[in-house]
């Protein structure tokens, strides 16, 4: 039976809800289910198996690794994907790879046991599960150089080193002299396959040498050092020779120099036979690390970490709303060459009282969230114009998501955006592009950016309760050993991938929150990709207090909202009043400007003493209602008038007439004074409709002088 056909029936062993968190788990959702059929074939393609060993563990990948490396031995390479193998026919005996995992230290073979039954529920070891270990043929093609032993003596000698280091290796062993490369080499690799001769070499090596060599198999068996030079030109030549200075470490130099570490085709890398790796073991094995790191001693204590993250939360949830609705005031232009206009990005962030780095993470997340969406007008080309129309200008509007997001409650409100986060192949508040400017709205495009998200979250979660930590060391060979293949090697994007999950209240004093245990969970299980909403909205509401529907007004012109305002007040406070401080308490001040700045919005000062009325927890000081009944008193006393020109006269009999001409009516004239009225259209088309009416006005600028106009007089330029 073919793996395929024992992979179906594997499947129809499962219930509908884990058939569907396999298929989340390999990056799909579907609404209607998937057959176990269908799901087999997904789960044989070899993008398929590279995105679930994305999520695997370091012993996990190891055991795959070894799997691969013992098939490669028994069955031959696989170079390319494009061979039609059944994995069936590359399996391997699973004793086979346990001792190549756990040799006989029985504590390491019933981890490896344990590794290998977590592979095959999640489907990268195939069934049948018995005597024999079946993976896919993406394992084959991508581990199977990964296990971390080193390539036989005599293959890297004869690849990488030319007669004169032969030679050397030779002399510096102890080796008769050799007529030939080849008796030499002989020779070399006569010794280094010898177990007994390699390990009496090194009872005479330091013990700093011992320990050297050991670290090295123990970590994949190669080293990055500057102990080779090689020649340079076009084509590259993989032939190298000894650096005279050495590599600058003396345990390295001696390795070196006797054979026990050679070239391994890559500048700077240096690799341990596998014969001398085999030695020092005493039996073939891989490195093997199914126990993790621990944490470090010096945790810190995260009894503030429930306070923080209700503050983060609630600033995160009014900034977004800020920023959203002044991109729905004033949109935000896009550039031409990509991204959002960096003085947009300045405008909304001020807008929103927000840092600008803050500002395009919130914008990157509300437009792949929906709530944003970029769109340009289309020009209207001009009646008779033939030429080429100017590209429209792209601007980045709410959708209608975003007015469905307002009405939400507001521990609804981040579910949206904390579920794109989760997701998102990309860190916004890091800038890779040294001497760039940063933008937002970049693509999103970071391969690394989900698993090392994923792996930080699983380093934090395995503190004690109540403890955090900030070291990145811990953190980082702690994320290696959870996502080893998609994890980040760059400090910087670790510290700003953590910094955006402290402004979403995922992170808190360096431990874990409620809200990131539930974002963790749906990366495990995969439901990140297909339904994180319930998950998260539940955790948000258990740490949020209810939403506020009043207000304590202060006779200090303040407003303190005790908690999340319901949107109805947070958006009368925000038209009559600029915030002040958020978190735990939302806090607006109320000034003369900002009064006015309601009233101008068509608010009138005694409905808006009545608004204000209804939603305060005590009546309203006296400072706050002398403060808006002045500013209604004032409002409005003088106005400005919005005309294209104006049209006086002494003659008030003659400007009633105007007033009253009907051919003048397209002028919309409106009388302000006696003697004055304003015209909507300019002065030119105002004077050619008095004269068309048959009026003979004349033009005044702007100090009164009359204005003389005479027909243009045009000549021919004088002959050169």
């Amino acid at each position: 039976m073919s793996t395929e056909r024992h992979l179906v029936s594997w499947l129809k062993t499962k219930s509908p809800e884990e058939l569907r968190q396999i298929l989340a788990r390999a990056g799909f959702t579907s609404r209607n289910g998937i057959s176990p059929a269908d799901l087999a074939r997904l789960l044989l393609r070899h993008e398929v198996t590279l995105a679930l060993i994305g999520f695997c563990t370091l012993p996990q990948t190891q055991a795959l690794a070894a799997t691969a490396w013992v098939a490669a031995r028994r069955h031959g390479r696989l170079s390319g994907y494009w061979h039609g193998v059944d994995p069936a026919t590359r399996s391997v005996p699973r004793a086979e790879v346990i001792d190549l995992l756990a040799g006989a230290d029985q504590g390491l073979r019933a981890d490896a046991e344990a590794v290998l039954d977590d592979l095959a529920e999640l489907t990268l070891v195939l069934p049948p599960h018995g005597a024999h270990v079946t993976v896919p043929v993406g394992v084959h093609v991508s581990l199977a150089d990964t296990v971390g032993l080193g390539r036989p003596a005599a293959e890297l000698l004869t690849a990488f080193f030319n007669a004169p280091e032969v030679h050397r290796l030779a002399d510096t062993l102890g080796l008769p002299k050799a007529r030939t490369r080849d008796d030499a080499q002989r020779g070399v690799v006569a010794l280094l396959t010898d177990a007994d001769r390699v390990r009496a070499l090194l009872d005479d090596a330091p013990a700093s040498v011992r320990d050297h060599l050991d670290g090295i198999i123990k970590h994949g068996s190669q080293v990055l050092t500057h102990a080779y030079e090689g020649s340079l030109g076009y084509p590259p030549n993989p032939k190298v020779r000894f650096r005279d200075s050495g590599s600058g470490d003396p345990d390295t130099d001696w390795l070196t120099a006797r054979g026990l570490l050679l070239p391994a085709g890559a500048e700077d890398l240096a690799e341990v036979p596998i014969e001398v790796a085999t030695a020092v073991l005493g039996e073939l094995r891989v490195p093997f690390h199914p126990r993790p790191p621990q944490p470090p001693d010096d945790l810190i204590a995260t009894t503030r970490a429930d306070g923080s993250a209700q503050a983060a939360v609630t600033g995160a949830a009014s900034q977004i709303e800020r920023l959203l609705a002044a991109c729905a005031q004033q949109p935000p232009a896009l550039r031409k060459t990509g991204g959002l206009s960096v003085r947009d990005t300045k405008r909304v962030a001020k807008a929103a009282s927000v840092a600008e780095e803050v500002a395009r993470f919130w914008l990157d997340l509300a437009t792949q969230a929906q709530l944003l969406r970029p769109h340009a007008e289309p020009v209207e080309r001009p009646k008779g114009y033939r030429g080429r129309l100017p590209d429209p200008v792209a601007n980045l509007l709410p959708t209608k998501a975003y007015d469905r997001w307002l009405k939400r409650p507001p521990a609804e409100r981040l579910t949206p955006v904390i579920a794109t986060w989760a997701t998102i192949p990309a860190t916004y508040t890091y800038w890779p592009f040294t001497g760039e400017t940063p933008v937002a709205l970049t693509e999103p495009d970071d391969p690394y950016a989900v698993g090392t998200r994923y792996a930080l979250l699983e380093a934090l979660d395995a503190l004690p309760p109540g403890k955090g930590v900030t070291a990145l060391p811990y953190l980082i060979a702690r994320a290696n050993w959870h996502c080893p293949h998609g994890v980040t090697d760059t400090p910087e994007q670790i510290t700003a991938i953590l910094r955006e999950a402290e402004l979403l209240g995922v992170v808190a004093d360096g431990g874990l929150t409620q809200v990131g245990r539930a974002v963790l969970d749906l990366l495990r299980t995969g439901e990140a990709w297909s339904s994180p909403e319930p998950a998260l909205a539940s955790a948000l509401t258990a740490m949020l207090p209810p939403p506020q529907s009043s207000a304590f007004f202060q006779a200090d012109l303040t407003a303190v909202v005790r908690g999340i305002p319901i949107a109805s007040l947070a958006a009368l406070l925000d038209t009559t009043a600029d915030r002040e401080s958020e978190g735990h308490a939302v806090v607006w001040r109320f000034t003369p400007a900002t009064v006015r700045r309601a009233l101008d919005t068509g608010h009138e000062a005694d409905k808006l003493l009545t608004q204000l009325t209804a939603v305060a927890e005590a009546p309203l000081p006296q400072p706050l209602e002398y403060l808006i009944k002045d500013m209604g008193r004032t409002h409005g006393r003088m106005r400005v008038v919005r005309s294209g020109c104006c049209i006086r006269s002494d003659d008030e009999t003659l400007i009633d007439e105007l007033a009253r001409t009907r051919a003048l009516a397209k002028l919309g004239l409106r009388k302000i004074a006696p003697t004055v009225l304003i015209s909507s259209a300019d002065d030119q088309e105002t004077l050619t409709a008095l004269r068309n009416a048959g009026y003979t006005p004349t033009l005044e600028d702007e100090t009164g002088t009359t204005v003389i106009t005479r027909p243009a007089q045009h000549r021919a330029p004088a002959r050169r």
